[in-house]
């Protein structure tokens, strides 16, 4: 699917075919559970950036027959479809944002999605004490629900940020390698 194709049909997908949710909801809740899970860990942020990844894994599993369902695509022909189609596609349907995809490697398996926005991150600080700026990935999350959704696709993929705007960097950056493609696989024979 085209660059421009896609971007109309999230477009179009996101304006009649989506119900909307208040984004301050959406962000006040999710900061409630990173702040819960900072707490229940004692700051251990090396554990709650796992935690928000297995939790986003989760919803990526279940998530990607919802976005077959309202935006109607097919199968990707290849790696940078699918780039493509996460970023003008699946985040403009579940978070109105269009990340930049950027920075492929020479043989596309590996690219970064730039987020010029994040709602999640929308008025937040991380706690000031001395740990969080250089250990927390406060959107985790969001690596965790691609690498569910993309699993459910046959792609095994290792998704992680390199920067974030909340650490005091210039960039939101989620960096997103193609591990491989998952065989289907057939039970064993029970003979």
């Amino acid at each position: 699917m085209a660059s421009s194709k896609a971007a109309r049909v999230g477009e179009e997908v996101w304006k009649t075919r989506i119900d909307k949710v208040n984004a301050e909801l959406v962000t006040l809740t999710y900061g409630t559970i990173v702040a819960q899970l900072c707490s229940d860990y004692d700051s251990n942020y090396g554990e709650v950036n796992k935690q928000l990844d297995r939790m986003g894994y989760n919803i990526g599993m279940r998530l990607v027959e919802d976005f077959f369902a309202k935006s109607g695509t097919q199968r990707c022909a290849n790696f940078r479809e699918t780039a493509e189609t996460i970023s003008k596609i699946g985040f403009k349907i579940f978070l109105n944002i269009t990340p930049v995809v950027t920075n492929w490697t020479t043989e596309s398996k590996q690219f970064s999605l730039l987020f010029e926005e994040n709602p999640l991150a929308d008025f937040v600080e991380l706690p000031d004490d001395g740990k969080a700026q250089d250990e927390l990935w406060y959107s985790n999350i969001l690596c965790g629900i691609l690498r569910g959704a993309l699993e459910m696709v046959q792609m095994q993929v290792e998704a992680h940020f390199i920067s974030d705007i909340l650490r005091g960097d210039e960039t939101t950056e989620m960096r997103i390698t193609l591990l491989r493609y998952i065989e289907d696989e057939l039970p064993p024979d029970d003979e």
